[in-house]
């Protein structure tokens, strides 16, 4: 069992956290609440909407007393945990509760506002529920990845991933975070994700719709994309200029533009201590059209090298190209693998795929 500190979030909290959407109640809430929030009551709560997925994301309205009132919990909120029954994604659950409690409390990050993180993880099971503000509330739009985003909203979200990254960049405050996981490392299993997902692999690779869509070379033998995810594996571990904090699964999906023009992700789930250019590659070229795209990715990876710069990191253009070209083995996979019923996968495989034969991936891993 891990130290006490790391196995529950609240230490304060005798009962372990619901399992089920049935104890999800106004005296459950008022209870963990008042650990962080003395004196704070949930007279009741009711649910107005609900998100299916991996985990399980509903918003709820609260009648809050006074207090908590005063201690600036909102009236609307969001409620995440794993409450599927599926104990599958109960450890980056886990995770994304210790981002939020951490983390992103006391940094200033591209994320929603959370007011509660908590969590279960221990020899008797893993939970993590985080209560998040109602970004439905705020009037923003929630990302999709099969919508290209203009080029000025590329620019400008290109600024916050560096933001993301430049402010977290070789902190051991932030990066010395026993819980937190390398990027790609070897220890960090879910990241394979064609091991993790083999039980679908097999299916992908069968699937006309996606040859149709491969490089050649990947088509012809579909375990060459794994081999190279292993080489930037290698790669990766062999560098070692410093490391920053990436969200590890930047998609436009997992995002969110706000009113007034600034870009926040979401799903925090697989956060990671790594290389910018997983973010980075990974919302460039899913974001926008092949075209797009095309005309202006070398002019955004130069705006990423100088927007970094202003928080003291110094980046050649020509290894971040490179870096750039390198990393979309990782988009090929993820779009390849991706079993999520709320995403069009092949619209994002499709530019991945056309990315890597722009820019000869195949040869740069030696197929």
């Amino acid at each position: 069992m891990p130290p006490h500190s790391l196995a529950r979030g609240h230490t304060s909290r005798s009962e372990r956290l619901p399992l089920t959407y049935e104890g999800v109640t106004a005296p459950w809430l008022t209870s963990v609440l008042q650990a962080q929030y003395p004196g704070a009551v949930i007279h009741s709560m009711e649910m107005t909407g609900q998100v299916f997925g991996h985990t399980s994301k509903a918003r709820y309205a609260l009648n809050l007393n006074d207090v908590g009132i005063k201690a600036g919990i909102p009236a609307h909120v969001c409620l995440k945990a794993n409450w599927t029954g599926d104990p599958l994604s109960s450890e980056v659950c886990v995770n994304e509760a210790r981002f939020y409690g951490l983390l992103s409390s006391r940094l200033d990050l591209p994320a929603p506002k959370s007011y509660f993180a908590d969590w279960d993880d221990d020899s008797d099971g893993k939970q993590g529920f985080v209560m998040l503000e109602d970004l439905v509330e705020l009037g923003g739009l929630f990302g999709t990845s099969g919508q290209p985003i203009t080029l000025d909203d590329m620019a400008a979200s290109i600024g916050q991933l560096a933001h993301l990254h430049g402010s977290t960049w070789g902190n051991p405050e932030v990066l010395d975070q026993p819980w937190l996981q390398t990027a790609v490392s070897p220890q960090t299993p879910t990241d394979d994700y064609w091991t993790l997902m083999k039980d679908y692999v097999p299916i992908h690779n069968a699937r006309e719709a996606h040859l149709k869509l491969l490089p050649k070379w990947a088509a012809q033998d579909p375990n060459r994309i794994h081999q190279a995810f292993l080489k930037l594996r290698e790669a990766e571990m062999a560098d070692t200029s410093p490391l920053c904090l990436v969200h590890g699964d930047a998609h436009l999906g997992n995002s969110y533009l706000c009113p007034d023009g600034h870009r926040i992700w979401l799903d925090w789930q697989i956060v990671r201590k790594g290389r910018p250019w997983r973010d980075v590659h990974y919302f460039l070229v899913g974001s926008l059209t092949i075209e797009q795209r095309r005309e202006a990715e070398r002019d955004m990876i130069r705006l990423y090298c100088d927007q970094i710069a202003k928080y003291g990191v110094k980046l050649d253009f020509d290894k971040a190209w490179h870096d750039y070209h390198r990393w979309l083995i990782w988009g090929i996979i993820a779009w390849h693998t991706n079993i999520n019923p709320n995403e069009n996968t092949l619209i994002a495989l499709e530019r991945f795929c056309v990315a890597a034969r722009d820019h000869n991936l195949g040869g740069i891993y030696g197929f």
